[in-house]
């Protein structure tokens, strides 16, 4: 191979510029690192061809599927497109070209399993897919250097958490086809109107979620992905009881039996939920993470959900949340502001049956943590 050629001449030429034999083994090391011929890389996409050069009639010679773990030896830019020269682990040993970006280096890699790892505890939020090919990103901001590399886009995951940060309008990867409100023609300008629409969150922010991967879906666990590009995946049973102003953000199934099937819930359940209004309301610049409770259960008999519980005002609360119990009697461990104080404290929900209903008891001084907006 010609690198190996190349790497071999300078070797000799280096080892008769110096006296020292014992410096060979490190010169070696040093010129292999230097064009990568140490470096691994894991497949990420479904399925790959391992190809005889980087030409455009390149013939196919082995194919490789997402996980595979090939030996990187080589890299070239040709016509914009990077193409790594690796070495699979077949029973052949196949040497050939293969794309870049159907690979992810183990250097990359240790990044998201560090990610991963911080949150190696954490229940999911929420779950959601994507709409379209989007780049998942070691920190919720959009810059070169923190690209991990691009998902497909049908892509699915769980949502450890999210955050909101300023909007950028000229942000590469927004997913808005509508274009800039025009006004309309005669129409004097509406400065409440104005005011309000630029107090609506997503108009103010964009968000960011913080997720989870599994191996089937990504070789690399974890980490950041653009809100506009992202589908919650509300559960089918109950998304018809979310409304624009009452946005389901997060929710937790309470039932022991999800009747899971292919990785969505095939039968109907009970559910803690958190919701959101499309209103900004930070408070030191910080916004709630929701602004409504609500328990939904599910009636086997009627075969229908019910309130057990909503919150009568509108909240300023933070998750996650912590569940006790089981069955019919658990406690919910919610943290939520107290308007009187301004602190945040964790309040506990007690949940019970009460003859053939599920009941809920908020804390007792509820009244100072809920606002005077109703929903």
């Amino acid at each position: 191979m010609l690198v190996r050629s190349i790497v071999a001449a300078l070797v000799s030429f280096t080892v008769l510029a110096t006296a020292g034999c014992g410096l060979v083994g490190g010169v070696v090391d040093g010129m292999y690192s230097a064009v990568g011929l140490s470096d691994r890389g894991t497949v990420i996409a479904r399925r790959a061809q391992i190809r005889s050069s980087y030409a455009v009639v390149a013939a196919d010679l082995l194919e490789v599927k997402r996980g595979d773990v090939l030996t990187i030896t080589d890299q070239v830019e040709f016509e914009k497109v990077l193409w790594y020269r690796v070495t699979a682990a077949d029973d052949d040993q196949t040497e050939g070209w293969i794309e870049a970006q159907n690979v992810i280096t183990d250097e990359i890699l240790e990044k998201s399993r560090a990610l991963a790892e911080e949150d190696a505890d954490a229940p999911p939020r929420a779950a959601g897919q994507l709409r379209a090919k989007s780049n998942l990103r070691l920190s919720p901001e959009i810059n070169d250097s923190n690209i991990l590399y691009k998902l497909d886009g049908d892509s699915t995951f769980e949502i450890l958490s999210w955050t909101y940060v300023p909007k950028v309008q000229e942000a590469a990867e927004v997913d808005d086809s509508s274009g800039p409100r025009r006004p309309r023609r005669g129409a004097e300008a509406d400065p409440a109107r104005e005011a309000e629409e630029a107090n609506k969150l997503d108009n103010k922010y964009d968000i960011w979620y913080r997720v989870r991967l599994d191996k089937s879906v990504s070789p690399a666990p974890a980490g950041w992905l653009f809100g506009r590009q992202v589908e919650l995946q509300i559960p089918g049973d109950i998304v018809y009881y979310q409304s624009p102003q009452r946005r389901f953000i997060s929710w937790y199934r309470l039932d022991a039996d999800s009747g899971e099937e292919g990785g969505k819930v095939s039968n109907a359940g009970s559910y803690l939920i958190f919701t959101r209004s499309p209103v900004s309301k930070a408070i030191d610049g910080v916004e709630p993470e929701f602004d409504g409770i609500l328990l939904l259960i599910f009636d086997k008999f009627s075969q229908n959900h019910y309130t057990a519980y909503r919150t009568a005002g509108e909240v300023w609360g933070r998750l996650p949340v912590k569940i006790e119990g089981a069955g019919d009697n658990r406690s919910f461990f919610i943290k939520l502001r107290n308007n009187s104080s301004g602190q945040t404290e964790e309040k506990i929900f007690v949940m019970f049956k009460d003859r053939s209903r599920i009941r809920l008891t908020p804390p007792g001084d509820m009244s100072s943590f809920e606002s005077k907006t109703s929903k």
